[in-house]
């Protein structure tokens, strides 16, 4: 008999308390410095990402304009307006766990907590990013 499969996404059993703003992490947001983006739907957890269509629906992930590899949300929690992530990269080697805090001001702050570092190459280079970030719509 066949397993049945689900999306890594959809696999959270972390407890989420909803604000009352259900749009703050429904989002395409945006480091114009390093040239990354996170796209997010904390609430349906039904991103899909481009041309990766075989991991399913999840929370969301990190691209970046100048590398193919993405970083994937497989987890997460809400408090108020910081979600706690964790996050793999497309391989599945690495992970980590990271924080994203609505600053209400329409900002983003990314922290990389523990766990590996996300890097992405940029001109044949590996170049890691900064533990924190700061994203825009």
């Amino acid at each position: 008999m066949a397993a049945a499969i689900t999306s890594i996404g959809k696999q959270s059993t972390s407890e989420q308390e909803t604000p009352a703003d259900t749009i703050i992490f429904k989002t395409h947001i945006e480091n114009k410095e390093y040239q990354v983006w996170l796209d997010i739907d904390f609430y349906k957890q039904d991103i899909i990402i481009p041309g990766q269509e075989i991991f399913g629906e999840v929370p969301g992930y990190l691209g970046a304009k100048r590398d193919t590899r993405k970083w994937i949300i497989v987890d997460l929690g809400i408090k108020g307006n910081v979600a706690t992530l964790d996050i793999i990269n497309d391989y599945g080697s690495e992970n980590l766990v990271a924080t994203l805090t609505y600053n209400g001001d329409g900002t983003y702050t990314f922290k990389q907590i523990k766990g590996s570092t996300i890097e992405i190459v940029v001109n044949n280079k590996w170049v890691k990013l900064p533990q924190k970030m700061i994203f825009k719509k």
